[in-house]
């Protein structure tokens, strides 16, 4: 059940983009499972191609630092940052802020590299998920298509796992959309047209997700 101070940002997306209302109810349950993740104390782990792989790296920006609101540490952590450096420990209690932990497994050139390079083009999102992942995070795979075969690869690790997965695709969703735990399908069949709507879509999951963590209650 979505809490009332969150629908205002599923209500602002489709009043924006009426064409995602067709999937108003896909994009609120990611929601939640992103939500249960943090919750308890879990990760958003993401991967994409292309385009997608630039949106899986601003996705991790969003949520690692402030989006819209001030994030600041808690007093007790601040107070350990001073005594431990009292100069360099003022700057940091100011300027450190709370992140939502979120890896982009497209950001690690030497480790993918290696991996596409010695062992399995096809299998590098696999092998980090296999590396970063415990039972309980989440993995978010982006592919308009919904048929890249290393996302696809890595949410066969992703089940072994426990972790559960996300899948932001174009409206036939592909293969994804059948193990995906919730399939979010932008209703457009153009990469381009499917990805000017994907950037809308998770900005909305970052702008709630910042509310329910670091909202004021």
């Amino acid at each position: 059940m979505l809490e009332k101070n969150l629908k205002k940002y599923i209500d602002l997306l489709i009043s924006r983009y009426p064409i995602l209302s067709k999937i108003e109810q896909e994009i609120i349950e990611a929601y939640l499972l992103m939500e249960a993740c943090y919750k308890n104390g879990g990760k958003l782990l993401i991967a994409g191609n292309g385009g997608s792989a630039a949106d899986a790296e601003h996705i991790a920006g969003e949520l690692m630092k402030r989006f819209k609101r001030p994030r600041p540490v808690k007093g007790e952590f601040a107070e350990r940052l001073k005594q431990i450096d009292r100069e360099r420990g003022v700057g940091l209690a100011n300027n450190l802020e709370c992140s939502l932990m979120a890896i982009p497994l497209v950001a690690h050139e030497a480790l993918t590299t290696a991996y596409i390079n010695d062992v399995d083009g096809l299998g590098v999102f696999a092998q980090q998920l296999f590396g970063y992942g415990k039972t309980g995070d989440v993995f978010l795979g982006i592919s308009t298509s919904g048929n890249s075969e290393n996302i696809m690869n890595a949410t066969v690790v992703a089940r072994a796992m426990g972790i559960k997965v996300i899948g932001l695709t174009g409206m036939t969703g592909g293969e994804l959309a059948e193990v995906a735990d919730v399939v979010v399908k932008a209703p457009e069949e153009e990469t381009y047209m499917i990805q000017e709507l994907h950037l809308p879509i998770y900005h909305c999951w970052c702008l709630m997700l910042e509310e329910k963590f670091f909202g004021i209650k």
